[in-house]
């Protein structure tokens, strides 16, 4: 998938049904967070910059790398 240099936006991944399934198999109950519907204006960039304060790295770049991957 072309992540278009991580400039992509939330709303834009999670309305494609594969990289939807990717985020919903990582971090399943975390997507009925109430935060992810505001984050949907966010970056691919910005969202990995903020989950960088929660996440482990090796998380968020396998994340990436599977999203690439699609």
């Amino acid at each position: 998938m072309d992540l278009r240099n991580e400039t992509i936006t939330v709303k834009e991944l999670l309305s494609n049904p594969r990289s939807k399934a990717v985020f919903q198999r990582r971090f399943g109950r975390l997507m009925n967070h109430p935060l992810v519907g505001a984050a949907q204006s966010l970056t691919l960039r910005q969202l990995r910059e903020m989950a960088s304060v929660y996440l482990p790295q090796k998380v968020i770049q396998d994340t990436l790398r599977e999203l690439q991957e699609l």
